[in-house]
């Protein structure tokens, strides 16, 4: 399967890019063709400009490649730390300048009501996101309502297509010892070899 893998963090040593590291890794153990992206690594080009808005607009070669990998890929892993309940800006600048109508979505044809119904165009058939917190997960959904699930699958993969999708975030990072993140990475391996198993030899 093509799987395409997402990391947004400034910190190569983050624990974000040891999951990144773990994830891409078993996709590779496991057969898969992996495009893997570390965004602050490559410095991608996160402003939208108005000029690549509209559906039919030229885009730079940097954005046609994202976005034609995107289009293709079978599977989808995102990984990015929780700030302020959002992505990373970079993270949210890829998503503003890839996950684009005409290759993520379009709108239902003659949508004279204004209705904004999404018709998904992504082919992936599972979708991943790991995420890593300072926050306690039951202060992140009693007090903030984990606003990334309604970002990343209300309003995001399910609504272009995705036929699966799974969150995992781990935490608290900040007090964690190195034996918990080592568990978390076995969990990571598995979560990921789980919805991307081998393929047959």
């Amino acid at each position: 399967m093509k799987i395409s893998v997402i990391l947004g963090h400034p910190d190569e040593k983050s624990f974000n890019h040891a999951i990144a590291e773990t994830a891409v890794e078993t996709l590779r153990e496991n057969g898969h063709d992996v495009a893997f992206h570390d965004l602050y690594r490559e410095k991608f080009p996160a402003i939208l400009p108005a000029e690549e808005i509209p559906r039919n607009a030229a885009l730079p070669r940097i954005i046609r490649r994202h976005c034609a990998e995107i289009a293709a890929a079978e599977g989808i892993i995102i990984i990015h730390p929780n700030w302020w309940g959002q992505p990373p800006a970079m993270l949210k600048g890829w998503v503003d300048r890839v996950l684009r109508p005409g290759v993520a979505y379009t709108f239902t044809e003659g949508d004279s009501l204004g209705a904004g119904v999404l018709i998904g165009l992504l082919k992936a058939n599972a979708v991943l996101v790991f995420n890593t917190s300072n926050t306690p997960p039951e202060r992140e959904a009693s007090v903030f309502g984990d606003p990334l699930e309604l970002i990343w699958k209300n309003n995001m993969f399910v609504s272009c297509g995705a036929r699966s999708y799974y969150r995992k975030t781990f935490g608290v990072i900040i007090t964690s010892t190195l034996e918990q993140r080592e568990k978390w990475l076995r969990e990571v391996k598995e979560i990921t070899s789980r919805h991307f198993p081998a393929t047959p030899a």
